[in-house]
């Protein structure tokens, strides 16, 4: 009986791993954090801020990351983030969407958000230091605003010709009120 409990739970595990590893492979970005303190109630809220932003945020045991980290390059620079209590934001589209979520958090959450701590993140295989995901990450201009200055970008230079076009019909208007003042 025992044997088939310990056989079911190495199954359980390596599931686990393979669906952290997954998370990983997709991924754009990761913070890491710790939410030691945290109410339950807070803790919604936070899962909850993460969700509208397209962040999927789970509580992960260290062990089960290391393990399916460990064919990467950059999992010992992750050892200081992988201790304690650790939840883990994976941003899949935007990069800083969970670097964003978690500043807006800390901000607007009081008291409750400080005890939200950022352990480190990890974008395109670099893994960055709490100031840094704070600072750098939290701070880059996400996929609607990339997509506005584009558009804005675009916009300009047909901007510029329809004010060519109507150059000459204005400058004749301007030329047609002075003759008239004049009168």
């Amino acid at each position: 009986m025992a044997t088939a409990n310990m056989i079911s739970t190495k199954v359980q595990k390596t599931a686990q791993i393979k669906e952290v590893k997954d998370r990983f492979d997709r991924m754009s970005s990761a913070v890491f954090l710790d939410y030691k303190g945290m109410t339950v109630e807070t803790a919604t809220n936070l899962r909850s801020a993460f969700r509208k932003a397209g962040v999927e945020y789970k509580v992960v045991k260290n062990t089960l990351v290391k393990q399916a980290l460990k064919d990467v390059s950059y999992v010992s620079k992750l050892d200081s983030a992988l201790t304690g209590m650790t939840g883990i934001a994976w941003s899949y589209e935007d990069p800083s969407a969970a670097a964003k979520v978690v500043k807006a958090f800390k901000k607007d959450a009081g008291e409750a958000g400080e005890k939200l701590q950022v352990k480190a993140g990890l974008i395109e295989g670099e893994v960055l230091d709490a100031k840094r995901v704070e600072n750098e990450l939290a701070t880059m201009p996400g996929k609607d605003e990339l997509r506005a200055k584009l558009l804005a970008t675009f916009q300009a230079p047909l901007q510029q010709f329809v004010r060519l076009l109507q150059a000459p019909a204005q400058n004749f208007v301007y030329a047609l009120a002075a003759k008239e003042a004049k009168g």
